[in-house]
């Protein structure tokens, strides 16, 4: 199904299929007469729960992103993200707001692209399921999780040789922001820090954790538990979450660091966890994704980690990562599995 908002009719959009109804459902929601829509959470850092988020917001941010982006009017954009979230629910409201061509496509780990568009939003493991199609986007962002260095290389790899003006970007946002309020380009130029979006302005706490201040988008100023460095007062780097950041011996470790580094020389998913400890108060600990293999093992004990502190103490594996269904590894859980025990609050 394509819709074009540029002569949109609701009454003549006859959906096929049980994901294209929902679509539908969405729309006359969002053409009704009330001032807000229902959003739910993913439930990726708790608890899933249902807000209603304001129209008029959720088209601020449709438009800075469309700015910042370039898009306009008659754009062609490609929607294969869940619309019950932020995520599906925005391509639909940027569509609606800059007048696209937007293609509607079943939701998949392997979106089928078959023709060029302007403009697509995607989770990591969709980009990963869709490298030989990525050149077919002209603009391409990408939420829901981080993007793994393995994937980056990937990109880079595959695009290399193409003449594709592709321009892929990493996403930085939450529900509470509706979706992103900062991109981070990471192709055809790989770079280190996110550039926040038009109307938003950063800071930070005494633990260096990102507060946002985005009146157009939210009227409260949001504290995140993302720690960062300030490169100006546009741009970020993202360091970890304070959540995820290991007390060892009095030693404060950046999970997501170390992960970014060690992903550059091992191919699975992994994750540092602080295993609670009576000498250390917690013990660093690498836990692979898939098969216990001792040559990598091995490999992990060779790396040259940048403190002798940050080479871990044991290297665990598990078969499969427990996930949300926006693809993000839940760390707790694997806590659990292991040590039987909840992590910090």
């Amino acid at each position: 199904m394509q819709i074009d908002f540029k002569n949109f009719n609701i009454e003549n959009v006859q959906p096929k299929t049980e994901f294209e109804r929902k679509v539908l459902e969405f729309l006359q929601e969002w053409f009704s007469g009330s001032e807000t829509v229902s959003v739910q959470t993913s439930g990726s850092t708790g608890i899933p729960k249902t807000f209603e988020i304001e129209k008029k917001r959720m088209l601020n941010s449709a438009k800075m992103t469309c700015d910042f982006l370039g898009l306009k009017e008659g754009d062609s954009a490609f929607l294969c993200l869940p619309v019950q979230y932020i995520s599906g629910k925005m391509m639909l409201v940027r569509a609606i707001e800059r007048k696209l061509k937007i293609i509607i496509s079943e939701p998949s780990s392997a979106p089928e692209i078959i023709k060029k568009v302007e403009f697509c939003a995607m989770t990591p493991l969709q980009v990963q399921n869709s490298l030989d199609k990525i050149h077919l986007i002209k603009n391409l962002i990408i939420g829901g999780a981080a993007v793994s260095e393995k994937l980056k290389s990937e990109i880079s790899t595959t695009l290399q040789f193409s003449s594709s003006p592709t321009r892929i970007f990493e996403t930085y946002g939450m529900s509470e922001t509706l979706s992103h309020i900062a991109l981070k380009q990471i192709s055809p130029i790989q770079k280190e820090y996110f550039t926040i979006l038009n109307d938003v302005e950063i800071s930070v706490d005494e633990r260096n954790c990102l507060r946002i201040f985005a009146p157009k988008l939210n009227p409260e100023i949001l504290q995140t538990n993302d720690i960062v460095e300030l490169l100006n007062e546009k741009q970020f780097k993202f360091l970890g979450r304070f959540d995820n950041v290991i007390n060892s011996g009095g030693v404060k470790i950046f999970a997501e660091e170390l992960e970014c580094f060690v992903k550059k020389h091992v191919d699975r998913d992994l994750v540092f966890l602080g295993k609670p400890d009576e000498t250390l108060g917690e013990k660093l600990v690498l836990v692979i994704e898939g098969s216990e293999d001792g040559n990598l093992k091995s490999q992990i004990s060779n790396l040259k980690f940048e403190n002798r502190f940050h080479i871990p103490k044991e290297v665990l594996f598990l078969e499969k990562f427990p996930r949300a269904e926006n693809g993000k590894v839940l760390r707790k859980e694997i806590l659990k599995i292991f040590f039987d025990t909840p992590s910090k609050s």
